[in-house]
């Protein structure tokens, strides 16, 4: 504020101080922006006729008048809910504790246009005529009495996020987001689900409906459903939970896929349970969201403190019986799909000691995989009593149910491509019955197969099959049908032009052992178009479905045995997406990041020829073996392409129990990693978690380890850094990294650091002679 304004507020304040008593008329406040001081709003305003205010109170030209900052600086007008009044807000008198209020919305939108007006009552005079005082009912604030007023370049700050108050509503919001929505049995991401077909497996759902209904021989409050994979768990346990929905008698569920980052997280258990509960029961869910917006770390506890504070805790308040939460049953699908097969036994663990104590009033439906620790888990003295078990075994007995479904799709197949009635004939229906041998994956990926759009129609699509399973008798012999799936999948892969073959392979790598949304950054490292994504993803259209649209899509499997079919060498071979393939393709990137690094000088441009004509040199010893692309296409910017070939190729060498082969290692040692970290964008230099570096040593050769990443004191010359720090490469390559409070690694600016500044974090001392600090604008 000018010099000039100054004076005039100071002389608008006198006169203010000296009428105010009598009549004030015109208040006029200029509010800066700018500046950071706040005037607190809970206190009455009341001034003396000194000029002097009471202790604690803020006077008007102590507001106007200020003896070096700018005049007034800055109002805080909080937007706490409910709204009252049109006029501003009342709070409580003074002798109570204030209670902040909000301005209407109309108000608030005059106020941030810098025209807000309002006309307040007339103050009163209090006995003491040396004190002229606004009336208690009415004293609230800064502006209270305050009318023709003009606010203008106003700041506002929400008090509510100073002190962590958290409105209704929110801790169930913070509930939500820490659940697994995809994972409902009724969600969009698994629509349409895997169902029985209509007429089959009726006593399994009967066995465990009766369960849930108290009508079995079946007493105990868990009941576990095993069998092996493509049996049709998953299927049962989908039409069971619909049919308890039907009855009111469902209250939460649970499918888990390892192939779904989004359906596969033990933290999210019983968060998701919680949140499945509170929607159906109001008193639940009260109760839950106060105790959320109470510690917003309860979401983040280990498994047995959610459970204890997300269900035990609010179900003791609340009671169970007058509630209809007593007996309800909750379902949690395919367990040995959730991440970590020490949290699968400790779910496990804590829902049969609940269900001992009685401390949760529900019973749990759980399938899974006979998986060894699984079993263990069940079997054990504490926990077996609690359950019941349920096999679901491969059968011939469902021979009958697998041709009604054959047949009805076969039905709609003729019918849509106006095949005859003959097809596809009695003895090809008779084939795939014996072939699939009571395992429901197998039929059900038969028909995919041959329902498949890409192909030359479901004639030609059932031919290969027939021939296949003439062919795969003599080799695995009758009733094997889980290498006669093996088989199949092999199958679906062969059919594939061998280019596309090997971008279906790198994409299927990624997903493993990265698996979430398929955006923009996936393809740009396997140099696709959207469009070419597409159009490869489409030839596997029989095990799996791409949903979802640019900028961000999801690879939908049909079922987990065909990612675990391509990660086991022993059964898909030559078509593994690990081992020598993973290594090849870990060279592949290695050749383009150090082409990248002996055609660049200085940053990278998105317009640098050297991305764009991708003619890559042969720079490993074996590297003629190597299947390169010649060029990006064209809507693969060069800059994104490096960022993402370089994420990549780190995780692919920190990928567990998969060590770097000697040439790569060779290669990387002589890696210049402070141009390598400089050419990448800022966003991009945060790629490595703690976890993800605890693999990085033990994936290197024993002699070669220390030469690419080792921990030691930073080596910059007068660095005041005690702590030991994280160095890649040596010599003139080395490059200094540091971990950040999350727990990543950043890597600051390696090449020319801020003069006192060191990449590691720390501060570089001067000279003893004062001069500049050491390593000034260089690191050694």
């Amino acid at each position: 504020m000018s010099r000039r304004s100054r004076k005039l507020f100071s002389k608008l304040s006198h006169v203010f101080d000296k009428h105010f008593s009598r009549s004030p008329r015109i208040q006029v406040i200029s509010i800066d922006a700018d500046a950071s001081a706040e005037v607190p709003h809970t206190q009455p305003l009341s001034r003396t006729t000194t000029g002097s205010p009471r202790p604690g109170v803020v006077g008007t030209s102590e507001l106007i008048k200020s003896s070096s900052a700018p005049a007034f600086t800055t109002t805080t007008i909080p937007s706490i809910s409910p709204p009252h009044a049109d006029a501003l807000p009342n709070v409580a008198s003074s002798n109570q504790p204030a209670t902040p209020t909000s301005l209407p919305n109309e108000s608030i939108q005059l106020i941030k246009q810098g025209s807000y007006q309002a006309p307040v009552p007339e103050a009163s005079m209090s006995s003491d005529s040396s004190t002229s005082t606004i009336p208690q009912a009415q004293s609230h604030g800064v502006l209270n009495h305050a009318h023709d007023l003009v606010i203008t370049r106003s700041h506002f700050t929400n008090y509510s996020n100073h002190y962590n108050i958290s409105p209704p509503g929110f801790g169930l919001e913070k509930l939500l987001d820490k659940s697994m929505p995809d994972a409902f049995h009724d969600s969009a991401a698994r629509y349409p689900p895997p169902r029985c077909h209509l007429g089959t497996r009726k006593e399994y759902i009967a066995q465990v409906t009766d369960w849930a209904f108290g009508e079995s021989d079946r007493r105990t409050p868990i009941l576990w459903m095993h069998g092996p994979f493509g049996i049709g768990k998953t299927a049962v346990a989908q039409s069971c939970a619909e049919a308890l929905k039907t009855s009111h008698k469902l209250l939460a569920t649970l499918f888990f896929s390892r192939s779904n980052a989004n359906r596969a997280d033990p933290l999210r258990v019983f968060t998701s349970i919680a949140y499945q509960i509170a929607t159906q029961c109001r008193v639940f869910a009260s109760i839950i969201d106060t105790r959320i917006r109470e510690d917003l770390s309860l979401t983040s506890k280990s498994l047995s403190t959610q459970f204890e504070e997300l269900l035990v805790v609010p179900l003791r308040q609340i009671g169970t019986t007058s509630n209809g939460l007593e007996g309800r049953v909750i379902i949690i699908v395919g367990l040995d799909e959730c991440r970590g097969t020490a949290e699968q036994c400790e779910i496990i663990k804590i829902i049969a000691a609940s269900a001992s104590t009685q401390s949760t009033p529900f019973r749990w439906f759980i399938t899974s995989r006979p998986e060894d620790p699984i079993v263990r888990a069940m079997r054990s003295s504490s926990i077996s009593p609690a359950i019941s078990r349920l096999e679901l075994p491969v059968s011939r007995d469902i021979d009958h149910e697998i041709l009604v479904f054959l047949t009805d799709e076969f039905t709609k197949i003729r019918e849509n491509h106006d095949l005859p009635e003959s097809w596809p004939g009695e003895e090809a229906l008779a084939l795939l019955v014996e072939r699939g041998a009571g395992l429901w994956i197998y039929v059900s990926t038969i028909v995919r197969f041959i329902k498949d759009e890409g192909s030359f129609g479901p004639e030609d699509q059932l031919r290969i099959v027939l021939e296949f399973a003439e062919s795969v008798t003599k080799r695995v012999g009758p009733n094997n049908p889980l290498a006669e799936m093996d088989f199949f999948y092999t199958l679906i892969l062969q059919q594939i032009p061998l280019n596309i073959r090997t971008t279906i392979r790198k994409i299927l790598l990624i997903h493993f052992m990265y698996p979430g949304e398929y955006s923009k950054d996936k393809t740009d490292v396997l140099c696709l178009s959207l469009d070419q994504f597409r159009r490869a993803c489409a030839s596997i259209k029989s095990v799996m479905e791409l949903r979802g649209d640019s900028p961000s899509m999801e690879l939908h499997f049909y079922h987990t045995s065909f990612l675990d079919f391509l990660a086991d060498s022993t059964r898909s071979q030559e078509l593994c997406i690990l081992g020598e393939f993973l290594v090849q393709y870990r060279r592949e990137l290695l050749e383009r990041l150090q082409f990248i690094f002996s055609h660049t000088t200085g940053l990278v441009s998105s317009n640098h020829a050297g991305f764009r004509s991708m003619t890559i040199l042969a720079l490993l010893p074996d590297s003629s073996h190597f299947v390169l692309p010649s060029s990006l296409p064209e809507n693969v910017q060069s800059q994104d392409h490096y960022s993402q070939a370089s994420i990549y190729f780190w995780r692919f060498c920190c990928f567990p129990n998969h060590p770097i082969d000697t040439p790569s290692a060779i290669a990387i040692s002589n890696f210049p990693f402070r141009k390598m970290f400089s050419l990448l964008p800022e966003e991009s230099r945060t790629f490595f978690s703690r976890n993800y570096m605890s693999q990085l040593r033990p994936n290197l050769p024993l002699e070669l380890r220390d030469k690419i990443h080792r921990q030691d004191k930073c080596p910059t010359p007068g660095c005041t850094n005690p702590e030991p720090v994280l160095l890649f490469g040596c010599g003139e390559n080395e490059a200094i990294g540091k971990m950040d409070q999350d727990g990543d690694l950043r890597f600051e600016n390696n090449q020319n650091p801020p003069a006192g500044k060191c990449p590691c974090g720390g501060q570089i001392e001067r000279d003893d002679e004062g001069g500049p600090p050491l390593g000034s604008g260089q690191v050694y």
